[in-house]
């Protein structure tokens, strides 16, 4: 479909609109120190996020009970939330773009839902965001399709009508269940040929480099 015909997009959180990845490590990095173990860089925690807090968890503290990892990564995680997490450049222009241009506007993450609200106003871009999902409110979380296909249910758009938008594979796979068309930008856990790979329908280096895009349609 082509973009004029388009009513709704849908966005990711962390890689995507912002940069929350030193939050997360130091979450990660306190849940490792209450078993003694020594803390990881960003880069060894980064390339585990996207799936959610039991899976990032599993593969990044190979010590003590996973729920009792995700119960205090989740206590602790406040602590760290603003100062932690910038928005990421072109972020709340294309927002401001899509917005003006009539379209409805969504986030469906793997994040906590209640972070990702706390994050988009302490970010000061909730206002066009008329739909908020994480993996407490569907069944299964990415990549199956559940979030989107209950994002296109609340804003009555179907999925032709959509677009998703992410900066990893399982954004591509969970965009291909739901039926929507997926662009994804290489600012969060995956390298551009991972990306590649996966074949989005389209692949941009940022956000300010899409924003262009919907500029000359």
């Amino acid at each position: 479909m082509p973009l004029s015909q388009l009513k709704a997009v849908l966005f990711d959180f962390d890689g995507t609109l912002a940069d929350s990845y030193p939050a997360i490590t130091a979450s990660v990095n306190h849940v490792r120190g209450i078993h003694g173990l020594p803390p990881l860089d960003i880069d060894e925690v980064k390339r585990w996020v996207g799936r959610g807090a039991g899976f990032l968890l599993a593969r990044t503290v190979p010590a003590g009970n996973l729920e009792a990892n995700c119960a205090a990564y989740r206590a602790h995680h406040p602590s760290v939330l603003h100062s932690g997490t910038r928005l990421l450049a072109g972020a709340a222009e294309l927002l401001r773009l899509l917005h003006d241009r009539g379209l409805r506007l969504g986030l469906c993450s793997n994040k906590p839902v209640a972070f990702s609200r706390d994050l988009v106003a302490y970010l000061k871009i909730a206002p066009p965001l008329e739909v908020i999902l994480g993996p407490e409110d569907v069944a299964r979380p990415k990549p199956a399709p559940d979030m989107l296909i209950t994002a296109l249910q609340r804003l009555g758009v179907t999925a032709p009508e959509a677009l998703y938008v992410g900066d990893m594979s399982v954004d591509v796979e969970t965009a291909r269940g739901a039926g929507v068309q997926v662009w994804v930008v290489a600012t969060g856990s995956e390298e551009r040929d991972a990306l590649e790979r996966a074949r989005p329908d389209r692949l941009f280096s940022n956000l300010e480099e899409m924003a262009a895009r919907w500029k000359v349609t």
